[in-house]
């Protein structure tokens, strides 16, 4: 439980600053290549983020059908 209150707490704090840098990336009327090079870097961190989040359980339903395939194995004759 504390690590989805973690996770979900850490998305909600990269949509903020994805978000404060969007629009510091338009307020000041001209693109920099700084400010898109920290957009593109936040936007990439921040998919990092969900993947390697708890909300998102790749190893463990691959866990569970390895599981699954071995009990069968050592189940049959």
């Amino acid at each position: 439980m504390l690590q989805k209150g973690i996770g979900l707490f850490g998305i909600l704090s990269w949509i903020f600053g994805l978000t404060d840098r969007s629009i510091a990336l338009l307020s000041d009327g001209y693109l920099s290549a700084i400010d898109i090079v920290q957009l593109f870097t936040a936007s990439f961190f921040f998919v990092s983020w969900i993947f390697l989040s708890p909300f998102l359980s790749f190893n463990s339903q691959s866990q569970r059908k390895v599981e699954g395939i071995r009990q069968k194995v050592e189940a049959s004759p």
